[in-house]
């Protein structure tokens, strides 16, 4: 594929970004001219360059009459939000830093805005944990159609929002009648922000309430009720299948397994032995010394730095023992549902993972790894820059498990 940049993290994000394109979530020529800006594991360039294009769309955006022109105020508004958490995506290493609660902000302005003049208009809602110690932000689009329909339950993973599975997935979902339900949990990004809550392994504990309230909507058919984890979101949603039996079916893009031995795995023995010792300074001196290398690849940096504010750990030493927990060892043969399992090719985050997952979900009543090629264009982690051709398989996969014919 095309290198976006020599920089090979700043390469797959910018990918990801232009990715958005496929439902008006970014334009082409406007993103390459800001990713000729970036500067090779200059993560303030990489803050610059999105920026500066958010806030130019962003005012062009404002400018326009939404009651006169609805449809190009609602792309300038989606596309603006898309480029503003692309500006916030490499800031999370200085919690205190002010940009990435007001980054935020911006984000959702732009993206409420542009909400009520979908085609499918999306409702905002908050949901309320059944132990009442955290909330679940969720959007709902409905079909318009009258009478109930299948819905997709959709969440992000690591380091990513609700409003970019639109994008992803939500929009084809729509396109081919099913109602979208997005929504984000602790560690997530709004969660994050709003209730100071880092990630919990026990993602049963989002998606029940999330079903509550899918079956109690006029427009959802409590019968075909799916579900789509990006990224770390394949190990949270085949984490919550196992425990919530009124999801009749389950996507992970792409297949997890363990999440914490992607971290785990590649560190040098002593590290590894350090942390089984407790050494806690230890650990916490090699991080903190890769962090402040340049010459430290941008992908680890910015992974543990990310780990720590996503996990809300008070040092690496605690995220990486936090992150041990995020296992489907023991749960993955509870999964009785059917699995669509995606792997792609050249997944340089969860490597093996897919396969770990479908191997070890010996329950299912229909399993299918899936695996995209690189030769297709969908090789890169989650097949980013490959929706089209992603969602057709995915949702071609829903529509047989919903009509019976697998």
């Amino acid at each position: 594929m095309l290198q976006l940049s020599s920089d090979e993290s700043f390469h797959f994000e910018i990918l990801r970004t232009l990715s958005l394109s496929v439902a008006e979530g970014a334009d082409l020529g406007e993103v390459l001219v800001a990713a000729q800006q970036i500067k090779s594991s200059d993560f303030e360039s990489y803050y610059q360059a999105f920026n500066s294009l958010a806030e130019h769309v962003d005012r062009q955006g404002r400018a326009l009459d939404g009651d006169k022109y609805p449809a190009s105020f609602r792309a300038m508004r989606l596309k603006a939000a898309s480029y503003f958490r692309a500006a916030d995506f490499f800031l999370h290493g200085d919690w205190e830093d002010p940009r990435i609660d007001s980054l935020w902000e911006k984000q959702t302005k732009a993206f409420d805005d542009a909400l009520p003049l979908m085609v499918s208009p999306g409702r905002r809602t908050t949901l309320e944990s059944r132990d009442g110690k955290f909330r679940i932000p969720a959007i709902f689009y409905s079909t318009g159609k009258p009478g109930r329909h299948p819905t997709i339950l959709m969440c992000n993973g690591f380091d990513g929002s609700q409003e970019e599975m639109f994008h992803i997935f939500g929009r084809a979902a729509l396109d081919r009648g099913y109602n979208v339900l997005t929504y984000e949990g602790p560690g997530q990004p709004t969660v994050r922000r709003e209730q100071d809550m880092g990630f919990i392994p026990d993602w049963e504990r989002v998606v029940s309430p999330v079903v509550d309230y899918a079956v109690s909507l006029d427009e959802v058919d409590p019968k075909a009720i799916g579900s789509i984890g990006y990224s770390l979101g394949g190990y949270l949603a085949s984490r919550a299948a196992a425990f919530e039996p009124r999801i009749a079916a389950v996507g992970a893009i792409d297949g997890v397994y363990d999440f914490g031995d992607t971290f785990i795995s590649p560190l040098p023995p002593i590290v590894k032995q350090w942390l089984a010792d407790g050494k806690r300074q230890d650990v916490n001196d090699v991080f903190a010394q890769a962090v402040a290398d340049p010459s430290t690849p941008t992908g680890i940096r910015w992974a543990v730095q990310q780990g720590r504010w996503s996990f809300k750990a008070d040092d690496f030493f605690d995220f990486f023992t936090l992150v041990q927990q995020y296992t489907l060892d023991g749960v993955a043969d509870k999964i009785k549902q059917p699995l669509f399992v995606g792997d792609a090719e050249l997944d340089q985050f969860f490597p093996g993972q897919a396969q770990k997952l479908a191997d070890a979900a010996t329950s299912s009543s229909n399993k299918v790894l899936h695996r995209f090629k690189a030769a297709n264009g969908a090789g890169e982690h989650c097949s980013v820059g490959a929706a089209v051709y992603q969602n057709q398989i995915l949702y071609d996969w829903f529509e047989d498990v919903f009509n019976g014919k697998s």
